[in-house]
């Protein structure tokens, strides 16, 4: 089976390792430990269709920003997370997300990259800075599914992944049985290869 590669996108301390450790092995790590890159792979059904998972967690700090443009070029699905209790750490999302437009060579970003935008830590409820209300709009623009997550409580963090799947199964046009829809009828193209 080939492994759909998710790619997690944030700024440094929005809990991006958090999130995927949590949906990988179902573990919360309380303490911060910057990460450079890790990756992780977990095999799973979405949908009731099989699935294995490589998922790309990144660094979240600018000394490592030069791995950006592999990671944009392997990801087939990104994840793009701040936190409820910072505001710049959504600010920052809207050059990431014009970065991964711009390297996956996207016109119409709207049906061609798949992104999912991620609030997460909602359980540090005293400390919110970005409402739920501020997401949602944010995503609407972006017209790509939004959730708000707690690495911590695991709120969400399923569903997260799960629906970045989806968008990577809708862009590449999977349907729920694993076959493209170009693969029937009149939409159906063969490909020529020329030694």
């Amino acid at each position: 089976m080939h492994p759909i590669q998710l790619v997690v996108f944030g700024s440094g301390g929005v809990g991006k390792s958090a999130l995927t450790i949590q949906f990988v092995q179902g573990l919360f790590i309380e303490f911060y430990d910057p990460t450079i890159e890790d990756c992780f792979r977990r095999a799973l059904q979405v949908d009731g269709q099989p699935c294995l998972l490589e998922i790309i967690d990144t660094a979240g700090t600018e000394q490592f920003t030069a791995l950006y443009d592999m990671y944009m070029k392997r990801g087939e699905g990104f994840l793009l997370v701040y936190s409820v209790t910072s505001k710049g750490s959504l600010e920052d999302l809207e050059e990431r997300r014009e970065q991964i437009l711009h390297i996956k060579g996207s016109t119409d970003p709207a049906a061609t990259v798949p992104i999912v935008l991620i609030g997460n830590k909602t359980d540090i409820i005293h400390e919110r800075e970005v409402s739920t209300d501020e997401g949602r709009r944010l995503a609407a623009e972006w017209r790509c599914p939004f959730l708000e997550t707690s690495a911590k409580t695991a709120e969400n963090v399923d569903e997260a992944f799960f629906s970045l799947v989806r968008e990577v199964r809708l862009a590449s046009g999977m349907h729920g049985s694993g076959t493209s829809s170009r693969a029937h009828g009149r939409g159906r193209r063969r490909k020529c290869v020329i030694l």
